[in-house]
């Protein structure tokens, strides 16, 4: 028997539980979110290798474990974001702020202070804005222009 398959039969649990960990280590360095069940599972296998017997069961639960978990939590984990997952969107991440009008606006268009910045605006159906009323962001249109109504 070769060095690495004696010491697989003597430590197994650590051998999946080091696995489980740089599983975990990749995923918390990415943040993908794909690799934490791999990792679990890994740790699970770990944790049962005293009563999975020979290896490839052990390498048949940790597959079928695999697969099933990241399945579930795809499924029932909640997902983040809303209109826009990319936190680098600053334009996405404005709505549901409250400004105010920088000015009157002129056939639903207009500009908007929010956070201290000035944004191009459009105003939703049937309201109208002066200079300083209270905003708010309830949308985009197209890409960059804010969509907002009179705060309430």
């Amino acid at each position: 028997m070769d060095v690495l398959t004696q010491v697989y039969a003597d430590h197994a649990i650590w051998v999946w539980l080091a696995l489980g960990m740089a599983i975990l280590a990749v995923e918390v360095s990415t943040g993908t979110g794909w690799l934490m069940w791999p990792a679990a599972s890994a740790g699970v296998v770990g944790l049962l290798s005293g009563v999975l017997n020979p290896a490839a069961l052990e390498i048949a639960v940790f597959a079928g474990l695999t697969v099933i978990s990241t399945l579930l939590a795809r499924r029932f984990w909640p997902q983040r974001g809303g209109e826009s997952a990319d936190i680098n969107d600053n334009v996405a991440r404005l709505v549901g702020h409250r400004g105010k009008a920088a000015a009157a606006f002129a056939g639903g268009a207009g500009r908007v202070l929010i956070d201290g910045k000035e944004w191009a605006a459009e105003l939703d159906e049937g309201d109208s804005l002066k200079a300083g009323d209270d905003v708010e962001v309830i949308g985009l249109s197209g890409g960059t222009r804010l969509r907002v109504r009179a705060a309430r």
